[in-house]
């Protein structure tokens, strides 16, 4: 299989069980920090041409939490949650696991999904 890239932050339980699965299956991949890489426009707007925007911005996280409410209740667009996810990568759900083509074939770490999808 072609190598794989994990987008995510090192520091993110989630993410950790996902990279310690894919190194217990022998997986090639990428690993993407946001943090140190950030996270472009154009790679933002080809992920929701396949994932809708509420399943992107991980609502039941830290950085979701501490949004003011204002600001919550603003995020009602593809488009509007392109800027919160722009100005805070934090908020994207991870990990967002994708293909050489710019797939996204996995968001979140969920084994069988993985089992099915990357091996």
């Amino acid at each position: 299989m072609a190598t794989l890239t994990v987008y995510g932050i090192p520091n993110c339980n989630t993410v950790k069980k996902a990279l310690h699965w894919l190194d217990e299956q022998g997986v090639v991949y990428r690993f993407h920090n946001y943090k140190k890489e950030g996270i472009s426009r154009e790679k933002l707007t080809n992920w929701l041409a396949q994932v809708p925007w509420e399943k992107l911005v991980n609502r039941a996280g830290t950085t979701w939490r501490q949004l003011p409410d204002a600001q919550k209740a603003s995020i009602d667009s593809a488009e509007k949650a392109t800027e919160l996810m722009l100005e805070k990568n934090s908020v994207i759900k991870r990990p967002l696991i994708e293909d050489e083509a710019g797939t996204v074939l996995a968001l979140g770490f969920d084994e069988s999904h993985y089992q099915s999808t990357l091996l």
